[in-house]
């Protein structure tokens, strides 16, 4: 089950994140409802990969999301001149040098995140637009229980007061209809794709194969 987390839940792991987006303010901390074992980081890394946020939530979170392209449109804060290396560098130029030469993972498909770096047990990915620069980080954390789950945390540096006003707007959305929505919809398409025991290498042959295929669209 999804559920809210306090900020403490992100800062007390050491994740590599920290000492990349130190300047970020933490926005959120959410479980993810992606139980598994200690080595499905990968499969919850593709699944996110994967997953449509708009056809795979509510009609009324593809409602937001559409009024929010609309506006986004309509006062130019997506053009490519708001994006990543063009308002604000991308974070890939803090990386050290291990997390800059190993694999980044796949990107989205439905959303214009940039993957930014992947380990064994976080990820972490980018966006930037007229309104702020933005991570999506994703962490597989013990449950307590034995077992391990996802974890996301959302990062942001806002732009000017224009962002300040944006993120104070959207947040009342967010957190009481859009990501409990989504991630239980993210936890719908992570049951989809549990894998049956001697099924693990058709899971990860796909992942495998996705990151290769978003290198060589980044040019990476």
């Amino acid at each position: 089950m999804s559920a809210r987390l306090p900020k403490s839940a992100h800062f007390s792991r050491p994740w590599r994140i920290h000492a990349i987006a130190s300047d970020f303010r933490l926005e959120d901390v959410w479980a993810l409802p992606t139980p598994g074992g200690p080595d499905d980081f990968p499969r919850l890394v593709e699944t996110m990969a994967r997953f449509d946020a708009e056809r795979g939530s509510s009609p009324v979170v593809r409602a937001l999301f559409a009024i929010r392209w609309k506006v986004g449109a309509l006062l130019g804060w997506d053009k490519e001149d708001a994006g990543l290396d063009s308002r604000v560098p991308t974070l890939r130029d803090r990386l050290p040098a291990d997390l800059r030469d190993a694999p980044s993972g796949p990107g989205s498909d439905q959303f214009p995140f940039v993957p930014l770096y992947r380990t064994d047990d976080e990820a972490a990915l980018e966006i930037a637009n007229r309104t702020m620069h933005g991570v999506l980080h994703l962490g597989w954390v013990p449950d307590g229980a034995g077992g391990y789950r996802g974890q996301m945390a959302v990062l942001v540096k806002p732009n000017g007061p224009l962002g300040v006003a944006y993120m104070a707007a959207i947040t009342p959305f967010r957190h009481l209809i859009v990501y409990p929505q989504m991630l239980a919809a993210i936890g719908r398409a992570w049951q989809a794709r549990r894998p049956v025991a001697g099924a693990r290498r058709k899971v990860e042959a796909p992942f495998a194969a996705s990151t290769r295929e978003s290198e060589r669209g980044l040019g990476r």
